[in-house]
C-alpha cells in the first residue's frame, strides 16, 4: 500500500487536508504555508494530490471553473482538479511546485466564501490597535508600498490577497491573514482581527482620507473581489456580498505619498 503524507493547510479558519504520496512534496507544501500548517484542526475538506509530469501548457493559461453534476472542476495548463463539496472529497492533478496548489486553494476559499457571505480581495490587509484594514486598488496603487512602510506595532495580514469573512459574533467582518504574498514575498500573520475599514488606494503628493460614495464603493470593490466562476447564482452572491459589505464597512479613498506619515492616519 502506498504510504499517504498528509499536511492541513488552515486560512481564514477554513482547514483543508492535503494527501500527496511524495514527502519531498509534502515538505515543499510545508515551507510554503508555514504559519498556517495545523495537524489538529479537523480538516471541513480533503484533496488527494497526484503529481504529474510538467505539462506543455504554461502556468498563466487562464483558468477555468466550471460545475458539472454536482462536481466542480478546475483547470489550468499546470493543473487540473475535481471538487464535490457535498462529499468534502477532491482530487488535484498537478506538476510539482507549490504554485499549483496555490491557485487550486485560492479557487476554493472563493467557491467556500461565495456561499457564506465573504470574498478573497485583492489588497493588503494589516492590523492595528486590535483592528484590521485593507488597502485595496489596481497593481500599482501601492499596496506593497504601503505594507511595506508599516510601522512595528502593526501586524502584517498580506501584502496581496486579503481574506474577509463574515463575522459571527456581531454580524460584521473579519479579516483573516493569508499566505498569498505578493512583491514582498513575505507570507502574512495567520491571525484575524474585527475589520475597520477598508480603503482604496492612490498614490499622491499629499497624505488624505476622502469618503466614497456607496455605487463607487460597491464597483471599485466587485473590480477587485476575486473569483474565477461563471456560475450565475454564486455571481449574484458574491454581488450581494458586495453589497451588504459596503452598508457595513466604511470603504474610503485614500491618497498617499510615499512615506511612513500615511501611517498617521491609519489607527
Amino acid at each position: 500500500m502506498n504510504r499517504s503524507y498528509d499536511i492541513t493547510v488552515e486560512i481564514g479558519g477554513m482547514p483543508i487536508l492535503l494527501h500527496t504520496q511524495d514527502n519531498s512534496f509534502r515538505q515543499l507544501l510545508a515551507g510554503r504555508y508555514a504559519g498556517f500548517v495545523d495537524s489538529s484542526a479537523p480538516p471541513r475538506f480533503e484533496f488527494d494530490s497526484e503529481l504529474t509530469t510538467p505539462p506543455a501548457s504554461a502556468p498563466d493559461d487562464d483558468v477555468r471553473v466550471e460545475m458539472r453534476d454536482g462536481t466542480w472542476i478546475l483547470r489550468r495548463g499546470d493543473f487540473r482538479a475535481h471538487w464535490d463539496p457535498t462529499a468534502g472529497r477532491g482530487r488535484i492533478r498537478q506538476s510539482a511546485n507549490p504554485y499549483s496548489i496555490d491557485s487550486v486553494l485560492r479557487i476554493v476559499h472563493t467557491l467556500i466564501l461565495a456561499r457564506e457571505g465573504g470574498f478573497l480581495l485583492h489588497s493588503a490587509g494589516a492590523i492595528r490597535n486590535g483592528r484590521a484594514f485593507l488597502f485595496s486598488g489596481v497593481s500599482g496603487a501601492g499596496k506593497t508600498t504601503i505594507s511595506r512602510l508599516a510601522p512595528p506595532d502593526v501586524t502584517l495580514l498580506t501584502d496581496e490577497v486579503s481574506y474577509v469573512r463574515r463575522n459571527d459574533v456581531d454580524g460584521g467582518y473579519l479579516a483573516c491573514g493569508t499566505p498569498f504574498a505578493g512583491e514582498l514575498a513575505r507570507v502574512g500573520e495567520n491571525c484575524s482581527a474585527p475589520l475597520e475599514s477598508l480603503f482604496f488606494l492612490k498614490q499622491g503628493p499629499e497624505n488624505k482620507i476622502e469618503p466614497m460614495a456607496k455605487s463607487e464603493s460597491i464597483r471599485r470593490l466587485m473590480r477587485n473581489i476575486l473569483f474565477f466562476a461563471g456560475d450565475t447564482e454564486l455571481v449574484n452572491n458574491v454581488f450581494q456580498s458586495a453589497c451588504e459589505f459596503v452598508e457595513r464597512v466604511p470603504v474610503r479613498r485614500l491618497t498617499f505619498a510615499p512615506d511612513s506619515r500615511v501611517w498617521d492616519l491609519i489607527r
